[in-house]
């Protein structure tokens, strides 16, 4: 059984999204040239594959950071390599955070494709560009909010 401190863990994340999230397999294999829904979803999912995979090289990169600090002292502050470490581990733990969003972000992505509402603003229900599509093909939305 699971004890709750696990799910809070990134490597039972990691786990949890690589089995998870193969409802949207129901597209068939690509064609060469593929345009249109089956071009997106094939580019949506090689996407997903590469943050999943970013996901887990960064889980256990911290995984690492962790394990190396294991041994020696926790008093940060006074160990000239402390803040080094705090940082590094803070700055994997936001970069993993930011996968996990756009994990999310395309799986919603993927979602709207199956729905039919891809490609249009989820705010005014206009059409969203091809430029910014393929830019960032994860985006619900004309704009981020507040600019």
């Amino acid at each position: 059984m699971r004890r709750s401190a696990d799910l809070c863990r990134p490597e039972f994340e990691v786990r949890f999204l690589l089995s998870a999230w193969n409802v949207h397999d129901k597209v068939p294999p690509a064609t060469p040239g593929a345009t249109g829904q089956q071009g997106t979803w094939h580019l949506l999912r090689a996407e997903r594959a590469d943050t999943t995979s970013r996901l887990a090289a960064l889980t256990k990169d911290f995984d690492d950071i962790v394990g190396s600090t294991a041994a020696v002292a926790k008093d940060d502050e006074h160990d000239p390599e402390g803040a080094t470490i705090a940082f590094e581990r803070a700055q994997v733990m936001a970069l993993i955070g930011q996968s996990r969003q756009h994990l999310a972000d395309l799986d919603q992505a993927l979602g709207r494709l199956g729905d039919g509402s891809y490609g249009s603003c989820e705010r005014c229900g206009r059409p969203i560009g091809a430029d910014r599509l393929n830019a960032r093909p994860a985006t619900s939305a004309l704009r981020l909010r507040g600019r």
